[in-house]
């Protein structure tokens, strides 16, 4: 059973990341497979400063209008296929979704098989400079394709959590944040010099956090303190949201792991597409 369900999985990937990271492996049965029928779906890549951005993209094949961007931010693991099927999943609802590979230049994290030597090896040495600034290629990319570059949102899971955070505030383009469990406060180093905790009253967007409240790596007493932190902010600090999931823990949007938990997923993702909605990045029509 899984053999050709994964062959398939790897037809549809293509070259970036092609199935699923090796760390991730064996891939549970409840893994969600979205087709790319009706979709235009391709690797690309992003020129810019210090050599191209891969990236995944998936649009609707049919769009009589400029559909919003997604900007999709990625796992530990990568642009591996758990990463792709969500921005077909997007794309099934009309919008162009983007998940450029942030971790390119310090190497490939698909092709290794435990969590702390993809930590070690790789994602300790990818600056937080060098993927806001390779996220800030997507919608410029996507707007010569024909996307709507005055629609856009950031959503990212545990890694790219934080990232979502970080780039809410970072980028004006960016109209709506959501972030999946990504890690709120940390160990500073010269690469890494802010947590979202230290941007929550600066955020140019407003963004919905998404914790499980049995996180270990994320101790629902943070999540009240950056709660506590986006009150005391700006106007887009002040409308963001937490929901926090009690049954949960880490990872349970992620439905090809153990860590998955349905109920919360389906919430979540619902919770996701009417923030957006609410913040003016939904499909016309």
């Amino acid at each position: 059973m899984k053999g050709p369900a994964l062959s398939r999985r790897d037809l549809i990937a293509g070259s970036v990341g092609a199935g699923f990271a090796l760390a991730v492996r064996p891939i549970s049965a409840a893994t969600i497979t979205t087709s790319a029928e009706g979709l235009e779906v391709a690797d690309v890549h992003l020129p810019g400063p210090g050599g191209d951005v891969s990236a995944y993209t998936a649009w609707p094949a049919k769009r009589a209008t400029k559909p919003p961007v997604v900007l999709v931010v990625h796992e530990i693991f990568g642009v591996h296929e758990h990463i792709r099927d969500v921005c077909r999943r997007l794309a099934k609802l009309g919008y162009a979704a983007i998940a450029p590979d942030l971790f390119a230049r310090q190497g490939d994290v698909t092709k290794l098989a435990d969590n702390k030597e993809i930590s070690a090896k790789v994602v300790s040495k990818v600056p937080d400079a060098q993927v806001l600034s390779d996220l800030d290629r997507c919608v410029p990319f996507l707007k010569t394709k024909g996307a709507d570059a005055s629609r856009v949102a950031v959503t990212g899971f545990c890694w790219g959590g934080r990232i979502a955070w970080l780039y809410a505030a970072h980028a004006s383009a960016v109209r709506a944040g959501v972030a999946w469990y990504g890690r709120l406060i940390g160990d500073k180093d010269a690469l890494h010099a802010q947590y979202p905790i230290d941007v929550a009253a600066t955020l140019k967007a407003p963004v919905l956090g998404l914790y499980g409240g049995q996180d270990q790596g994320i101790p629902v007493a943070t999540v009240e303190e950056m709660r506590k932190a986006l009150a005391a902010g700006g106007a887009a600090s002040k409308r963001s949201q937490i929901q926090i999931y009690p049954d949960a823990g880490h990872a349970f949007f992620a439905d090809y792991r153990p860590s998955y938990r349905a109920a919360a997923a389906a919430d979540g993702w619902k919770r996701m597409l009417d923030w957006f909605k609410t913040n003016g990045v939904a499909p016309q029509g």
